[in-house]
């Protein structure tokens, strides 16, 4: 149950916001504080925020709706998400920067995330077949 939950809403939350980031990639750009200065970069914004995460919103849309996924589901989301929140907590505490709510958000819902995809793994049994 608690797999399901967590996979259920990464997908909710990935493949909503992910679209929104494909359709408009100057929204996360200034969520972020980042400027998209030519095509490359608002480019690179549509693809990685907006490919990237409807891709894997619809790999644990997948997990939650067919057993066969599930538990690659919850490890694709644990390393994703996790590495995500490592490399937060690296940028974090290697600037001097002034850091907004935007990154400590984030920061909280990856760690939680990961968090409970490890928890949901550990009670998953490791069924080779």
């Amino acid at each position: 149950m608690l797999g399901k939950t967590i996979l259920g809403v990464s997908a909710l939350i990935l493949i909503s916001y992910g679209a929104v980031c494909l359709i408009s990639p100057a929204t996360p750009a200034a969520f972020a504080g980042l400027i998209i200065s030519n095509g490359d970069a608002f480019a690179e914004i549509g693809a990685m925020y907006g490919g990237l995460q409807t891709g894997l919103g619809v790999f644990f849309l997948l997990a939650f709706l067919k057993p066969e996924f599930y538990r690659s589901g919850l490890i694709v989301l644990f390393l994703a998400i996790g590495s995500l929140a490592m490399a937060r907590l690296a940028s974090l505490l290697m600037t001097d920067q002034i850091l907004t709510a935007y990154t400590y958000g984030a920061l909280i819902y990856e760690v939680a995330t990961a968090c409970v995809a490890f928890i949901a793994l550990k009670r998953t049994p490791n069924d080779p077949t």
